[in-house]
């Protein structure tokens, strides 16, 4: 296994480093006070490529590998959540299912835009009596001659009010008890008649983003929108929720690592009985922590990159990923408030920030408590995901890159 990144990876991630810290880390303070998303980060998200990132060039994106997508990701949550979240739901729940479901008319249709940045794409499972049992939505998708109509609503939808495209996943057996048998997919256009969206404000965190509600009556569907075949949307589900796994694992891990910079930029600053607090060992013990939970999440996050350039399933391994990152981005925003001490309780240094947003990790794309029974299984034995086996296209840069 070879941990060493290629100068590709560097040189995008360093091009996503110095967009964030230039353009959103100093206007971010005040977006995220706004409760607003500031308007010019999809279209200019776009304009550098970073919305299809991983997604080959015959579809518009730029052709690399998943390892960058996770650097990406970190290096976007280092600056805030809002342009990681954009990356999980635009790129990981949808495009990727795209890469991975879709014909290629669909792709054409839908993945070369979002690829591109002319579209934006959003992700419809949650309901508002159903998360983590998917497996028991109630969205109905009634087939209709050439078409399907759908009724339901999906909420805490990322870009809800902003996205083009939604991957939406509904009940075409109308027998609940069928479960995950009775679902399927499909892609769903904001200007379809019936579809409603609305925000939703007053989050504890995650401030600068879109989150909201996407509702439909009557919506009628072509069968081109749907993805895969009747019945298959469980599982088109559960491997959109691996990418997005993925994608909020080597975020939190960027979100570790800012706390950790935060925390050894003050600790250096502040003195305390004629020294700078970097030299106490409570303090040390904190940052000593955040830098052993920054390498460690970032070598679980890279290991699930590597399976994917190669085609590997790695539920497994992208949910132990996501709850360790996840988790440990909580402690770790906790041990820097503590170091900043009462500056920490304000917003006149961003790791309050970076404490509010590290919570929702811990609740979206499975909770910890999901992750912990799922790895619980995994080693009793339990799990087997024989068959749900629904892997990537292994990365291969003659193919993707033209």
């Amino acid at each position: 296994m070879d941990l060493m990144l290629t100068n590709e990876h560097r040189q995008a991630a360093e091009m996503v480093r110095r967009f964030a810290q230039a353009e959103i880390a100093p206007t971010i303070r005040e977006w995220d006070r706004k409760q607003e998303m500031n308007p010019e980060v999809l279209p200019r998200m776009g304009e550098l490529g970073i919305l299809g990132i991983c997604i080959p060039e015959k579809y518009g994106g730029q052709g690399y590998d998943y390892i960058t997508l996770g650097l990406v990701c970190e290096e976007l949550e280092r600056a805030d959540t809002t342009l990681r979240v954009v990356m999980s739901v635009h790129v990981g729940l949808c495009s990727m299912a795209l890469l991975q479901w879709g014909n290629e008319e669909q792709k054409e249709r839908f993945l070369t835009p979002q690829a591109k940045g002319e579209k934006y794409a959003g992700y419809g499972l949650t309901e508002p009596g159903h998360g983590s049992d998917a497996a028991h939505l109630r969205t109905s998708a009634k087939r209709d001659g050439d078409c399907y109509i759908l009724n339901g609503e999906k909420m805490w939808i990322s870009l809800a009010s902003k996205a083009h495209h939604f991957l939406v996943i509904a009940r075409t057996d109308p027998d609940i008890d069928k479960g995950a048998r009775g679902l399927t997919a499909f892609m769903i256009t904001r200007d379809m008649p019936g579809v409603t969206t609305g925000d939703i404000h007053g989050k504890l965190g995650v401030r600068a983003g879109s989150t909201g509600f996407f509702a439909m009556q009557d919506v009628k569907v072509p069968i081109e929108n749907r993805l895969g075949e009747e019945g298959e949307g469980f599982k088109i589900a559960m491997s959109a929720l691996d990418n997005g796994r993925y994608t909020v694992a080597s975020g939190a891990t960027g979100l570790i690592r800012a706390c950790m910079e935060e925390s050894v930029k003050y600790a250096k600053e502040r003195q305390t009985f004629g020294e700078p607090i970097a030299n106490h060992q409570l303090i040390k013990q904190k940052i000593a922590h955040m830098a052993l939970w920054y390498d460690a999440a970032r070598l679980l996050y890279l290991r699930v990159g590597m399976m994917k350039n190669q085609g590997i399933r790695n539920t497994r391994e992208v949910s132990q990923a996501k709850w360790f990152a996840t988790d440990h981005s909580v402690q770790a925003a906790l041990e820097a408030i503590q170091v900043h001490g009462a500056y920490g309780f304000s917003d006149e240094y961003p790791v309050e920030r970076y404490l509010r947003n590290s919570k929702g990790g811990v609740i979206y794309e499975g909770t910890s408590e999901i992750h912990q029974l799922m790895q619980a299984d995994y080693a009793l034995g339990y799990r087997d995901d024989v068959a749900l086996r629904c892997e990537l296209p292994a990365y291969d840069p003659k193919v993707w890159q033209g």
